[in-house]
């Protein structure tokens, strides 16, 4: 699959590194932005104050499946239920909502994990396969929470995860799984 991330950061670099190694390629682009036609799934991995800069900087992705990888600081964005809506709004395609919910910086211990870590994840029907095969590709067992009106559940959860690790548990994985393990 070919992948096209925005953003250079933790998260970005992470991802790209991760999804390079399980045989994809991938454009990552920085501040300069650049073109991405032709590339599968656009990924936006920026702080939620540069969506809009961010995504003028970048061309050729109208219509293409997004992976929203942002994190809400404050209120949602004017005249959008959450940053994943906004996203959409700007690339006009179906997007999913993942990869804001866990540590990029334990993105390297995922594989050395016994049982697969969980990752949540909301998405629009269009792009749902292509998130959980994104999300498979990393390391994590997909867990779909429902369609992209979900997405600020997710953009909250973050501020769980941060007061759980701040209470001395530090950076951790998180498991979901069905009686009987079905999920993973």
């Amino acid at each position: 699959m070919d992948i096209a991330v925005v953003g250079r950061g933790h998260l970005g670099s992470a991802l790209s590194r991760l999804w390079t190694r399980a045989g994809h390629r991938v454009t990552t682009l920085g501040r300069d932005g650049g073109d991405v036609a032709g590339a599968d799934v656009l990924v936006v991995a920026v702080p939620a104050a540069a969506i809009t800069d961010a995504l003028t900087r970048v061309h050729g992705f109208r219509g293409t499946v997004t992976v929203d990888a942002t994190n809400l600081q404050g209120p949602p964005p004017a005249g959008h239920p959450s940053l994943a809506h906004l996203v959409q709004s700007l690339v006009g395609g179906p997007v999913a909502k993942a990869f804001n919910t866990d540590y990029a910086s334990l993105y390297d211990q995922i594989e050395h994990q016994a049982i697969r870590p969980s990752h949540l994840y909301a998405a629009d029907a269009a792009a749902r396969s292509i998130a959980e095969h994104l999300i498979r590709d990393v390391g994590f067992a997909p867990v779909f929470v429902g369609d992209l009106n979900r997405a600020a559940l997710l953009e909250q959860h973050p501020r769980l995860v941060r007061a759980i690790a701040n209470n001395g548990y530090g950076p951790y994985f998180s498991r979901y799984d069905a009686p009987g393990g079905q999920w993973l």
